[in-house]
This record gives structure tokens, C-alpha cells and sequence, in this order.
């Protein structure tokens, strides 16, 4: 995609998000950008949030009809499949709210509340944290109840619940520094009655305190940086985050804990991309970030990565091995080190580490 092309993506994805402002281009889109377009939209996870640009274009700005049918069509599938979710979800913190088990929803739906057209973001999976000896007690209800569930490497564990995915976690946040587990386990203690709720089929679901979500939310941004790459919808998720609960953050508290864990320098990449890409206004920020900050080289990773790193095109004709399922996985894993240790070393450092242990070592086996 050329760079006029890609602008005008980055304004549909602002109008979306936001619900508002105008698109401005020279001339109408061709039939082949608007599948270009789709096909960026795709590979971001941001079908839904590209659609509701729409209703705010000009007639001859919108695309050919039969992709706007197509389009449509996506995006009923998405809903139906987020409504499907907060079935589940409410079923199943009901269940183990019954069964002494305090869950945390993480991400995904959580996060999809705070968006403009919920039902519209893509969600791959329900993810469940949990209060303290939770995850075990949890693990053991699975095994009396749903027993093919599968242990898996990061310290977490996965299953199938009427089709939906489901995942528990172990640890909250995504940080693989095991220097930074009890300042962590501090911080929830801390931020315990901030917790908020959302109401999913009447069903209050738990959500962390603001300052706790929005720690999640870019932890879960880095991790992925400094393997193979993140879609942009990640950042949409941090962007909309910001923008809803910035008002019940206190911006000093939330400076001290991304310095407290090692991360402060690279939040000044990730917030200038919330405002320079995707709109976010500076006031929703917690604190400034230094005016020679350079992103664009983020920017463009993300870009080319796209989600997870699975369609990058850069390395679709890569060498593949039996370690790795994604071709050229050394090179890119090196290269995105190089690019992060500077900005969170202890991160970029023990990741590698940590996974390989909790990948050979730190599974359950019992």
C-alpha cells in the first residue's frame, strides 16, 4: 500500500473509532484501494471499526456496493460471534463466581465496552485472570467438570467452551520479568477496591481498577512487539482505554508504575502513535511525552506485522523449523530485540528465558 493509500486507511480507522470528522482525498477510491483497503482492514482486525467510518463518508467516497454487501455481511458475523461471547462469558463467571472462584475478565470483551460500537470489535477469545489461589482452584473445576483443557507455555491453560476459546492466565500481566512479580502482585493488592464491573446479560463481570487495565492492555502490546508483531486493533483497544477512564486515572500513579516496571520509555512511543495515528487527544494521556520522540519505525512494524505477525509479507517465502510455526522466526525474534531492549530491557531480556521455561518446564502436569 503507498503512503496516500495508507493515510486515507488511518483516517477511516480515526472516523470509526471516534464517530466523527470527514474524509479527505483527492479523488473517489478505485475498486482495487477499497480491496486494499479490506485487506489492511483484515489482517488489523479492524473490519468493524473501518465499517462504521462509513455512514460519515460522502456518497461517492463509499465503496462499490457489492463490497459494502460483503462488508455488511462480515460485520454481521462479527456481531453474532461477540453476542455468542458474552453469552459465555456471563455463564461462566456466574458459574465460577458459585464455585468460590473469583475471575477478572482481561482484555477482549472487557475492553470492547469501552468502544463506540462494542459488538463491532473483533474478538478472538475470552481471556480470565484470576484473585489469589483462583487459577488453581479453577484448573481443578476443569478437571472434574471440562477435563480437555490443554496447559500451554506463558503459564496458562486452554480450552473450548461451546465453541468460544477460553483461556486462563496464571499471572495478570504479560510481563515476563520475574523481577517485577512482587511489586505486581502489590499493585492488585493496591488497586483491590478500584476494581470496576461491566454488565454483561445482567451478569456484573469484574474488570481491574482503570490504572490496572490500562497496564494490561499495553503490557500485552510490548510482549507481542518484541516477538512478532501486533495488529493495530491493540492500539485501538490502549486508545479507547485511555479515552473513557482518564478522568479516574491518576496520571502520577500510573507514571510511577510503568517506571517502576521498567516500561516508561516505551509508553512515550506507544502514546505519540495513539495521538499522532489514531486521534487520541493529548489531554487523555496520563503525562506528556518528550516532543523528539520518533515512532515511525513502530509504525511501520506494526504496519507490515499485522496481527501477531502471522501475515507478514515480508517473511511469507521465510525458512520455517520444527521450534518455530512462523517462518524466519529467529531473524524476526533478533531483530525486534535489537529494536525493544532499549526501551524495556528487562523485558526484551527475559522473555526469551521465560518462555522457553514456561514452554519445557513451567506447564502443569499433574
Amino acid at each position: 500500500m503507498d503512503s496516500q493509500l495508507r493515510d486515507i486507511f488511518f483516517q477511516l480507522l480515526r472516523i470509526g473509532l471516534w464517530g466523527k470528522g470527514k474524509l479527505s482525498v483527492a479523488e473517489p477510491l478505485t475498486e482495487n484501494d477499497w480491496g486494499t483497503i479490506r485487506k489492511y482492514a483484515v489482517n488489523h482486525t479492524l473490519e468493524g471499526i473501518i465499517y462504521d467510518s462509513f455512514e460519515f463518508l460522502e456518497e461517492d467516497q463509499l465503496p462499490p456496493q457489492s463490497l459494502r454487501l460483503k462488508w455488511a455481511v462480515r460485520v454481521d458475523q462479527i456481531e453474532r460471534h461477540n453476542e455468542k461471547m458474552n453469552t459465555v462469558i456471563a455463564e461462566q463467571f456466574s458459574l465460577f463466581t458459585k464455585n468460590d472462584i473469583r475471575p477478572i475478565l482481561q482484555k477482549g470483551q472487557g475492553v470492547a465496552s469501552y468502544y463506540r460500537i462494542p459488538n463491532h470489535r473483533i474478538s478472538g477469545d475470552i481471556d480470565w485472570c484470576f484473585e489469589d489461589d483462583g487459577y488453581g482452584k479453577a484448573r481443578s473445576f476443569l478437571k472434574e467438570h471440562h477435563p480437555d483443557f490443554e496447559d500451554t507455555a506463558g503459564f496458562s491453560l486452554h480450552y473450548y467452551w461451546k465453541t468460544i476459546h477460553i483461556e486462563h492466565h496464571k499471572n495478570t500481566f504479560d510481563f515476563r520479568s520475574p523481577l517485577k512479580k512482587n511489586y505486581l502482585n502489590k499493585l492488585l493488592q493496591e488497586y483491590k477496591d478500584n476494581q470496576e464491573t461491566i454488565l454483561i446479560h445482567q451478569v456484573p463481570v469484574r474488570l481491574l481498577a482503570p490504572e490496572l487495565q490500562v497496564l494490561q492492555v499495553n503490557i500485552h502490546i510490548l510482549k507481542h512487539l518484541i516477538t512478532y508483531g501486533i495488529s493495530l486493533r491493540q492500539f485501538c483497544d490502549s486508545a479507547r482505554l485511555y479515552y473513557t477512564v482518564s478522568s479516574k486515572i491518576d496520571g502520577q500513579a500510573l507514571e510511577r508504575i510503568y517506571r517502576t516496571t521498567g516500561i516508561l520509555k516505551w509508553t512515550h512511543l506507544l502514546h505519540k502513535v495513539l495521538v499522532d495515528y489514531l486521534g487520541i487527544p493529548q489531554t487523555c494521556l496520563p503525562y506528556p511525552y518528550p516532543e523528539d520522540t520518533q515512532i515511525d519505525w513502530m509504525l511501520d512494524e506494526v504496519w507490515h506485522s499485522g496481527n501477531f505477525g502471522f501475515n507478514d509479507e515480508r517473511f511469507e517465502n521465510g525458512k520455517t523449523s520444527k521450534f518455530f510455526y512462523r517462518p524466519d522466526s529467529g531473524k524476526r525474534l533478533w531483530q525486534n530485540f535489537k529494536r525493544y531492549v532499549k526501551y524495556a530491557p528487562q523485558e526484551a531480556i527475559a522473555f526469551p528465558i521465560i518462555q522457553a521455561y514456561s514452554k519445557f518446564l513451567g506447564k502443569d502436569t499433574d
